[in-house]
């Protein structure tokens, strides 16, 4: 949030920071939010709850909730490892698989003329 205060005239600068001394008095009296949700998930938890089952979750009791073996669903395709296909001759510890943008070492390399089948690891 800026504000010009040049723009403010005495009396509007005056309100301003009354306003600011207020809601900062009210943030000092506020607890921390740390111990707030600590003191509500302790709440729950003694009750028998979980705060995914009182605010939105998908586990339906403590039990299942701790119990379950699926892990996190991940958005988008998952996927494996892949051998890298192209090295770097004058770095040889630099490779790249082939997927996403060209590694800064080839892409230099491309521009000085070179093609990328200069730089395909020979397979044994």
């Amino acid at each position: 949030m800026a504000f010009d205060l040049n723009a403010f005239s005495a009396k509007e600068l005056d309100a301003l920071i009354a306003q600011a001394k207020q809601r900062k008095t009210t943030l000092k009296k506020r607890k921390p939010i740390a111990g707030i949700r600590k003191r509500i998930t302790d709440f729950a938890a003694s009750e028998g709850y979980t705060i995914a089952e009182l605010f939105g979750g998908k586990a339906t009791t403590k039990a299942k909730a701790a119990t379950t073996s699926k892990p996190a669903a991940r958005k988008g395709r998952k996927f494996g490892k892949v051998a890298p296909k192209y090295r770097n001759p004058a770095k040889p510890s630099e490779t790249w698989t082939g997927r996403g943008k060209h590694p800064r070492w080839m892409a230099e390399q491309l521009k000085k003329g070179k093609k990328p089948e200069d730089f395909l690891i020979k397979k044994k």
